[in-house]
């Protein structure tokens, strides 16, 4: 089953400083819902476990992200997918923009992703829910911590 969804969110700081919080694991771990491990591979892999609940359904899925079309600090692309066994997997992208806005940053989405196993038998109105209230739960836990004074880590220059 296929899932699409899109928005934007206002943050309260400059581009650079959303796009350092958007590659920044150690945010990223905090942010994602029910992130239990994320671990930067390279400059542009990420390998994650993730536990989450869809209806009925909770289940543990691993997966691989990569960042592709990479337009720093302005844009890029994720690439995804996850196995939870067999609750099912998930397999998917989504493109990133982010835009001055004033004194802060726009930063909009458009995501895809394809869903299978018993997770696609929860229905569409059900995922589609879900999606929306994770993305919101990501996005606000994001602004607020940049909001509360995020300093992006050292570039490791070794």
């Amino acid at each position: 089953m296929a899932v699409e969804m899109e928005g934007e969110e206002k943050i309260d700081a400059p581009v650079r400083t959303v796009w350092a919080a958007l590659n920044d694991p150690e945010v990223l771990r905090e942010c994602i819902p029910g992130c239990e491990e994320l671990e930067k591979k390279s400059a542009t892999e990420m390998e994650a476990k993730v536990t989450l609940k869809i209806g009925p359904v909770k289940s543990t899925f691993g997966g691989q992200v990569e960042l592709k079309n990479i337009n720093a600090p302005h844009s890029y692309t994720i690439e995804g997918k996850g196995d939870g066994g067999i609750a099912g997997f998930a397999k998917g992208g989504a493109d990133v923009e982010l835009k001055e806005d004033g004194d802060g940053t726009l930063l909009i989405y458009k995501a895809k992703a394809d869903v299978g196993g018993k997770m696609a038998m929860m229905g569409s109105r059900l995922i589609k829910s879900t999606s929306k209230k994770l993305a919101g739960e990501f996005f606000s836990c994001m602004s607020a911590k940049i909001s509360d004074g995020y300093e992006p880590p050292e570039p490791d220059l070794s």
